[in-house]
């Protein structure tokens, strides 16, 4: 029974964070939050491509297909959307834009995560010798 409950929990994390999620209601930020701090310590800014997401770690790629027009976007999440929200993502203004669904405020997504951002490591300059 421990073994079935244990794979079974597993199952559902791997599921959730695989790939795609059901279809669900995306909507964008209010310009109030411009030039504030999210969750993870970015500077929000509306002409950036970044979203709010219930629980998909900070960092994380994914793309957002608007199901009503078939345009998509691809967003990083930084920042958090309350567990009681009724939307699934919360995008900036340009990804709103490129989405097509400034005019209706909501609109039904499709979510896929593509992984987390991957950065090149920054290398210290050596420092030259000195020499006496």
């Amino acid at each position: 029974m421990r073994i079935t409950l244990l794979s079974t929990i597993f199952w559902l994390i791997a599921a959730g964070l695989s790939g795609q999620s059901d279809a669900c209601t995306a909507s964008y930020y209010h310009n109030k939050f411009e030039g504030r701090k999210t969750a993870s310590g970015a500077i929000f800014r509306q002409d950036s491509l970044m979203c709010a997401h219930k629980s998909l770690p900070f960092g994380t790629l994914i793309r957002v297909t608007n199901l009503k027009n078939d345009s998509t976007v691809i967003v990083k999440v930084t920042d958090r959307l309350p567990q009681s929200s009724k939307r699934c993502v919360d995008l900036t203004m340009r990804a709103a834009k490129q989405l097509n669904f400034v005019a209706a405020g909501l609109t039904k997504v499709y979510i896929e995560v593509l992984g987390e951002e991957k950065r090149e490591p920054v290398l210290k300059e050596e420092s030259p010798e000195i020499k006496e």
